[in-house]
Protein backbone atom coordinates (compact mmCIF):
# COMPACT_ATOMS: atom_id res chain seq x y z
CA UNK A 1 0.00 0.00 0.00
CA UNK A 2 0.55 3.30 -0.51
CA UNK A 3 2.17 4.92 2.19
CA UNK A 4 1.38 8.53 4.19
CA UNK A 5 4.72 9.65 3.01
CA UNK A 6 4.59 9.45 -0.50
CA UNK A 7 1.17 11.07 -0.98
CA UNK A 8 1.98 14.13 1.25
CA UNK A 9 5.02 14.29 -1.14
CA UNK A 10 2.76 14.82 -4.14
CA UNK A 11 0.40 16.92 -2.57
CA UNK A 12 3.41 19.26 -2.06
CA UNK A 13 4.52 18.36 -5.58
CA UNK A 14 1.27 19.88 -7.04
CA UNK A 15 0.46 22.61 -4.37
CA UNK A 16 4.16 23.84 -5.95
CA UNK A 17 3.38 23.59 -9.34
CA UNK A 18 -0.10 25.34 -9.00
CA UNK A 19 1.65 28.27 -7.45
CA UNK A 20 3.60 28.95 -10.12
CA UNK A 21 1.10 27.70 -12.64
CA UNK A 22 0.05 30.44 -15.08
CA UNK A 23 -2.87 28.48 -16.65
CA UNK A 24 -6.50 29.03 -16.10
CA UNK A 25 -7.73 26.89 -12.49
CA UNK A 26 -9.84 24.79 -14.53
CA UNK A 27 -7.32 23.23 -16.91
CA UNK A 28 -4.60 22.97 -13.76
CA UNK A 29 -7.39 20.97 -11.87
CA UNK A 30 -8.61 18.94 -14.72
CA UNK A 31 -4.55 17.93 -15.17
CA UNK A 32 -3.88 17.18 -12.06
CA UNK A 33 -7.11 14.98 -11.62
CA UNK A 34 -5.95 13.21 -14.44
CA UNK A 35 -2.65 12.40 -13.18
CA UNK A 36 -3.99 11.15 -9.57
CA UNK A 37 -6.45 9.00 -11.52
CA UNK A 38 -3.66 7.65 -13.40
CA UNK A 39 -1.80 6.59 -10.17
CA UNK A 40 -4.78 5.59 -8.52
CA UNK A 41 -5.69 3.38 -12.06
CA UNK A 42 -2.01 2.21 -11.79
CA UNK A 43 -2.32 0.88 -8.13
CA UNK A 44 -5.00 -1.86 -8.88
CA UNK A 45 -7.45 -0.28 -6.37
CA UNK A 46 -10.64 -1.83 -5.81
CA UNK A 47 -14.38 -0.40 -4.23
CA UNK A 48 -15.52 -0.88 -0.98
CA UNK A 49 -18.43 -2.49 -2.69
CA UNK A 50 -16.14 -4.93 -4.12
CA UNK A 51 -14.21 -5.54 -1.79
CA UNK A 52 -17.13 -6.15 0.58
CA UNK A 53 -18.64 -8.47 -1.81
CA UNK A 54 -15.47 -10.67 -2.27
CA UNK A 55 -14.95 -10.59 1.67
CA UNK A 56 -18.28 -12.18 1.46
CA UNK A 57 -17.40 -15.06 -1.10
CA UNK A 58 -14.13 -15.61 0.43
CA UNK A 59 -16.14 -16.35 4.23
CA UNK A 60 -18.69 -18.34 2.67
CA UNK A 61 -15.85 -20.64 0.23
CA UNK A 62 -13.84 -20.62 3.54
CA UNK A 63 -16.58 -22.43 5.54
CA UNK A 64 -17.17 -24.76 2.86
CA UNK A 65 -13.60 -25.85 2.26
CA UNK A 66 -13.79 -26.36 6.43
CA UNK A 67 -16.99 -28.59 6.29
CA UNK A 68 -15.08 -30.78 3.27
CA UNK A 69 -12.09 -30.99 5.23
CA UNK A 70 -14.01 -32.56 8.26
CA UNK A 71 -15.95 -34.87 5.82
CA UNK A 72 -12.92 -35.95 4.31
CA UNK A 73 -11.49 -36.43 7.99
CA UNK A 74 -14.29 -38.60 9.01
CA UNK A 75 -14.45 -40.71 6.07
CA UNK A 76 -10.44 -41.05 6.61
CA UNK A 77 -10.88 -42.39 9.64
CA UNK A 78 -13.96 -44.76 8.63
CA UNK A 79 -11.15 -46.28 6.05
CA UNK A 80 -8.57 -46.51 9.00
CA UNK A 81 -10.68 -47.85 11.98
CA UNK A 82 -10.89 -52.11 11.87
CA UNK A 83 -14.17 -53.02 11.73
CA UNK A 84 -15.20 -56.08 14.15
CA UNK A 85 -14.68 -59.62 12.71
CA UNK A 86 -18.65 -59.98 12.16
CA UNK A 87 -18.19 -57.92 9.27
CA UNK A 88 -15.35 -58.99 7.99
CA UNK A 89 -16.78 -62.42 7.21
CA UNK A 90 -17.17 -62.89 3.81
CA UNK A 91 -20.97 -63.01 2.69
CA UNK A 92 -22.81 -66.37 2.22
CA UNK A 93 -22.60 -68.41 -0.82
CA UNK A 94 -25.44 -67.68 -3.56
CA UNK A 95 -27.80 -70.41 -4.58
CA UNK A 96 -26.86 -72.56 -6.90
CA UNK A 97 -28.02 -71.92 -10.00
CA UNK A 98 -31.12 -74.13 -11.21
CA UNK A 99 -29.60 -75.77 -14.08
CA UNK A 100 -26.89 -77.08 -11.79
CA UNK A 101 -30.20 -78.54 -9.52
CA UNK A 102 -31.70 -80.94 -12.47
CA UNK A 103 -28.63 -82.47 -13.25
CA UNK A 104 -28.78 -86.46 -11.99
CA UNK A 105 -27.55 -87.27 -8.48
CA UNK A 106 -26.34 -90.32 -8.67
CA UNK A 107 -23.94 -91.91 -11.68
CA UNK A 108 -25.64 -93.94 -14.26
CA UNK A 109 -24.69 -97.49 -14.06
CA UNK A 110 -22.45 -99.07 -17.13
CA UNK A 111 -24.52 -99.72 -19.56
CA UNK A 112 -27.45 -97.76 -18.48
CA UNK A 113 -27.82 -94.42 -20.54
CA UNK A 114 -27.31 -91.59 -18.31
CA UNK A 115 -30.39 -89.50 -19.75
CA UNK A 116 -33.15 -91.99 -20.06
CA UNK A 117 -32.25 -94.98 -17.33
CA UNK A 118 -32.71 -97.27 -19.88
CA UNK A 119 -30.04 -100.23 -20.30
CA UNK A 120 -28.52 -100.27 -23.11
CA UNK A 121 -29.67 -103.12 -26.01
Amino acid sequence: MVSQDRISRLAQQIGERLQGASQAPEEVQKGIQQVVRGAFDRLELVSREDFDILMDVLQRTRGRVEALEKQVAALEEALDTPRPAAEREAPAPAPAPASAIEAPATPAAPGEDAGTGETGR
